[in-house]
This record gives C-alpha cells, structure tokens and sequence, in this order.
C-alpha cells in the first residue's frame, strides 16, 4: 500500500469532499475515488459516509486518520533527516484576525528561508484550532485566549493583544475623558459572532454590572465591523491589531476603556508529540521573537 493513498485519505477527510481534494492534489476525482476504495478494502472497512450533501469520516475512519498523520509525518521526517529537505508543508491554524493582522509579515520571512516550502493557513474558531492541534490536523494553533484551555498540549504566550473599545469620531462617546461601564449602558454594539472569545468575555462583563445593551449587528468579519462602525453610531471591542491603522489615519478612535476581565494573550499551541521539522521550528521562533 503506498503512502499516497493515505496523503489523499487525510485529504479528503480534512476538506470533508473528493471533489476538493482532487482540486487541491490536482487528480482526476475519480483517481481519488479509486485510491480511497482501494484504502478501504485493504482495511476491510468503510472509511466515509454521506452526510445530507455532505462527508463524514465513520469511526473507523476517524481512527485511521489519527495513524495516517503520525506516518505522513514521521515519512517527512525521514524525507528531511536523510536528504535535509526544507520543503514539504506547514500548516498553520489561527483565527481571522491573526491570519489578516499578523501572520502575513511573518509567514513572508519563512518563506524567504524556505522557499520550497507549502504554508496552509487555515483560519477558525478557537475551539475547533485546539482540537485539530490535539487530532495533529494542523501543525500549529496561534489564537487569542486569556488562559491556557487545555492542559494536554503544549502553551507559549508570545505577548499579551490588548483589546481596545472603539467607534467613529463622531460617537457621543468620543469626548469621554474616560469610559467607565456605566457610560456603556443602553450603547448599540457592532457584535463579532457569538464564538468569538472577546465577544463572550466583554457579554460577561456587561453582564455581571448589570449594564443592558443592544447588538445593532453581528459580523463575523472584522473589516465589515470596521466599516460599519464608521458609518454608523455603534461601537466594537477589537484586537489592537485590526484597528491599528484606521486609527492612526483618524477614521476611527479608542475610547479611553480599560476593565481587568477584558484582556487576551497572543498564544502559541502545539502537541507535546508532534514531529517538528525545520521550517516549524523555525516558524515558532520567530513567534517567540516577537514577544
């Protein structure tokens, strides 16, 4: 059985489709449908199901996924110890914000070490990005949490991203010398989703004062926030990162807003078993770098 068949296992199993695994290996779909039939009667199993209009590992599956990435990863690392290959794949998992703000600088400059080198950066939710780190989907987990979530895995914080409140020029707030959460009662929020980690922490605060508020709008994306806070009269909370720039043009302002349970860290996630090769290690010095 050749180690192929299993790169286009975990393939498919990762985009939950033949057809997008055969765009992103560049096979014919039924050269993909052939190599997964073929995995399934060497283990005498079925390894998909249909699920509506979509594609579901079944528990056998999910098993041989957790093995396939262990000998994926162990045939690259014998690929690199014996030929000092810096190529391969370096998949990254973060959220929006990260992979928009932060990421591009760096990811530029490993690139520039390793040229040769694949970067898959697959942006989620928090939750999701710590359990592919713990399932070895993804090499690395960069998020945003005000603590360590899970105790298995390996932590780094690289600095602490503050989160600033922020609104037009023109907000009623925006003469504020400072705002203390009783100037926030009865304010109309531009929301991130509701699994959105700040979001949750800032509704908890708010919450726990007894401070009533209205969500005029719920984004998912933190440029349609911006963009709806400058025309409108809401407010946000958001990563330093994103607003930087609108706020040294002016466009929009922070609000003079601090609170102790409103704060996150930038941290760095990993599997205390994950094979690290160069570029990886390479990469996660870098994010230590910039704390």
């Amino acid at each position: 059985m050749e180690l192929i068949y299993l790169h286009t296992f975990r393939e498919v199993a990762l985009r939950k489709s033949f057809t997008r695994a055969a765009e992103e290996l560049g096979y014919a779909q039924s050269s993909v449908t052939t190599q997964i039939q073929k995995l399934e009667r060497v283990y005498g199993v079925q390894l998909f199901e249909r699920f509506g209009k979509g594609l579901r590992l079944t528990s056998a599956g999910e098993e041989l996924l957790k093995l396939a990435v262990q000998m994926l990863d162990l045939y690259q690392e014998s690929k690199e110890k014996l030929s000092r290959q810096a190529g391969g794949t370096l998949s990254i998992g973060t959220i929006d914000s990260l992979a928009s703000y932060y990421l591009p600088p760096l990811i530029q400059q490993i690139r520039q070490s390793y040229p040769d080198l694949t970067i898959r950066l697959q942006p989620d939710r928090e939750t999701v990005l710590i359990h592919k780190v713990k399932e070895g989907e993804i090499d690395i987990g960069l998020i945003l949490e005000s603590q360590p979530s899970d105790p298995a895995l390996q932590w780094h914080t690289i600095k602490e991203e503050p989160l600033l409140l922020i609104a037009s020029p023109h907000h009623p707030l925006s003469a504020a010398g400072e705002v203390e959460l009783g100037h926030l009662e009865g304010m109309e929020w531009i929301m991130a989703e509701d699994s959105c980690n700040y979001r949750i922490m800032l509704e908890k605060v708010l919450r726990t004062n007894g401070i009533p508020y209205r969500i005029g709008l719920e984004l998912g994306n933190p440029e349609a926030i911006k963009r709806c806070i400058r025309a409108g009269a809401g407010i946000s909370l958001l990563p330093r990162m994103v607003v930087e720039e609108e706020i040294s043009r002016g466009t929009l302002i922070e609000l003079p807003f601090k609170h102790p349970d409103i704060r996150l860290d930038l941290r760095m996630v990993t599997h205390p078993k994950k094979w690290m090769s160069r570029p990886l290690l390479e990469f996660i010095e870098l994010m230590k770098g910039m704390g």
